[in-house]
């Protein structure tokens, strides 16, 4: 079954603002939530519905790739590695933490534990390629900046010799809970942070945190024809996880820069090129570059006009989309009148003005007709319908 859009889940307008976002979310989550709901199965699916659609729609990012690719953003790893909350979340703990900010405390019901091991962050790199390099395809070295596990204890923030303990307060759930009239109030342990252990004596290297700040150096394939605006998916070289848990991945964003000759649309290229006038009055050929490197000769057709598209087949770019597709090189001709002429070549030009006729210039002489008879007042205005 197809998902509803998630403007329709919240019933809010695309342009709607995080206030507008969040009201709506409170107002269907406060009306859908288990606790009021007891053995109801649809208004639990509604329940998650609505929190899927408020996590994605409420997170800059997120809402900004499923505005443009709907759905299609979240499968097949894209986006949040295939879940629009983020690995391990549920709507129950995005509807605690948001009811945090009304009550005082976590959301009511069914909190998760929160002290086992936490998924590491996506990260997110931008990648500028030539055109070139589009066409070819190539493997670049890049340099990512994150969060890697410290050595000196082995990521657990611990003082070597020594391991966190189970935070007492909230038996190592990370949440702690109270009965306040009709709802169960979770809210994050305030002794442990949330992590559910408590660090006696922090490791030196990191602080107690577990991770340190590092350069990575990794090699990234990037695939002949890739377009601007595609990602490459490199599984878990994101954010390490909490507690153990596995890390994120990262995702290249890549941006072709523009050429000095060639404008892509798809796999096909385009370049405009200067035909004498002699050359295009006589027919010829002209030399053109292309995308590899190389060159390629053109014929130019006798009496070639300004605008004309000349096509070299196979000449394109490859497709990323299509395997063993290549699109084609459009030349697109404008006559270059002469400049700078010396008088001998003025004079010369002149003897051709007086001998040539109406064949030598049929677009002139039918243009001066429709002039001439726009005067005579022998035309027709043409009338909107």
């Amino acid at each position: 079954m197809s998902k509803r859009d998630y403007y329709d889940v919240l019933g809010v307008a695309r342009d709607a603002d995080e206030k507008q976002l969040k009201s709506a979310y409170r107002k269907l989550a406060m009306k859908y939530h288990p606790d009021q709901n007891a053995g109801n199965p649809e208004a639990e699916e509604k329940f998650k519905e609505v929190g899927e659609a408020y996590a994605v729609l409420s997170d800059g990012q997120k809402r900004a790739a499923y505005d443009r690719f709907g759905h299609a953003a979240f499968e097949n790893g894209g986006g949040g590695g295939g879940n629009p909350f983020g690995a391990g979340v549920n709507p129950e703990d995005i509807f605690s933490d948001l009811f945090s900010q009304v009550f005082g405390a976590g959301g009511f019901g069914g909190g998760r534990r929160r002290g086992g091991p936490q998924r590491g962050s996506d990260l997110r790199y931008d990648l500028e390629i030539t055109l070139a390099d589009a066409w070819a395809g190539k493997e670049e070295t890049i340099h990512v900046p994150q969060a890697v596990p410290c050595t000196g204890c082995d990521g657990s923030g611990a003082a070597p010799g020594t391991s966190p303990e189970t935070c007492d307060t909230c038996d190592g759930h990370g949440r702690v809970r109270a009965q306040q009239g009709f709802f169960t109030m979770e809210r994050t342990c305030v002794r442990c942070g949330g992590k559910g252990k408590i660090i006696r004596k922090p490791c030196k290297e990191c602080g107690g945190v577990g991770q340190v700040r590092e350069e990575r150096k990794l090699q990234v394939k990037i695939p002949a024809g890739v377009e601007s605006g595609m990602r490459i998916r490199l599984s878990g070289e994101g954010e390490p996880g909490d507690q153990g848990g596995p890390r994120g991945d990262l995702y290249i964003f890549v941006d072709v820069v523009e050429h000095d000759i060639f404008e892509r649309d798809g796999p096909n290229l385009y370049c405009r090129a200067p035909v004498p006038m002699a050359t295009a009055a006589l027919g010829g050929e002209i030399e053109i570059p292309t995308i590899d490197g190389g060159r390629a000769r053109v014929v130019v057709p006798e009496g070639a006009q300004t605008g004309r598209k000349l096509r070299l087949r196979g000449k394109g770019m490859p497709s990323v989309r299509q395997s063993g597709h290549t699109g084609d090189l459009f030349v697109e001709m404008f006559v270059e009148t002469p400049r700078n002429l010396s008088a001998r070549q003025k004079e010369l030009m002149r003897e051709f003005c007086e001998c040539t006729g109406a064949d030598c210039h049929p677009e002139s002489e039918g243009f001066l007709g429709r002039i001439k008879r726009f005067w005579s007042g022998d035309h027709e205005e043409k009338r909107p319908n």
